[in-house]
């Protein structure tokens, strides 16, 4: 296996809790380590497994990861209003990020955008490295282990902000999601939603508006 770099992302999905991308650099040694641990998509794994396999995502190979919280979601959603072009520029910084700390020619991207979309938005190291979009990338062991980074720095906010505001927070958008957020919006009301979600969720019209 050629050495290279696996980005992905976390939370894009997800209506409580930050956007969060990871890069991972893997060799054919750290790849053998990873896929001994078991290693892969982490849709496919529990989220007890995601937090075991991220610690030997972070022992094994150098990383980087972009958080977004919830408030700052927003401001920056509201002022590029294109989650493609964010996701763009947190993937962007996770790889340039990365790619100042190890010599490295060869990125795989989980895609999520038409291509040039991501190409505009790398930077200088980005730019001079051979930067490949693919769908379902997360069949590439490094492009699994961001996955796995990358949940595990959501899961790890979403239980943060759930302690910071005395609610049980869920993950995703489904009925569990709306209950919570139910629970939250008796709580803090629907002005403080900003904290914690990401706004433009059809979620948000229905929390604020009592809605089901």
């Amino acid at each position: 296996m050629r050495a290279h770099i696996g980005s992905d992302e976390s939370g894009k999905g997800d209506y409580f809790g930050p956007l969060v991308v990871a890069a991972v650099y893997l060799d054919a040694g750290s790849a053998g380590e990873l896929g001994a641990a078991g290693v892969k998509d982490s849709k496919s794994l529990s989220n007890n497994r995601v937090a075991t396999l991220a610690t030997s995502v972070v022992a094994h190979c150098p990383h980087s990861t972009v958080v977004i919280g919830p408030k700052r979601y927003n401001e920056l959603y509201q002022r590029i209003g294109n989650l493609n072009r964010l996701l763009a520029w947190a993937h962007a910084r996770a790889i340039e990020d990365l790619l100042a700390e190890v010599d490295c020619t060869e990125v795989l991207v989980d895609k999520f955008a038409d291509n040039a979309v991501l190409e505009k938005a790398l930077m200088e190291k980005g730019s001079g490295a051979r930067v490949t979009q693919r769908v379902r990338a997360e069949d590439d062991i490094a492009v699994a282990a961001a996955s796995v980074l990358a949940r595990a720095r959501f899961l790890d906010a979403i239980d943060e902000l759930s302690r910071d505001f005395a609610v049980r927070l869920a993950p995703g958008a489904g009925e569990p999601t709306l209950e919570a957020g139910r629970a939250f919006v008796a709580r803090h009301g629907a002005g403080a939603l900003a904290e914690v979600a990401k706004l433009h969720f059809k979620t948000t019209k229905k929390l604020a508006g009592g809605g089901r």
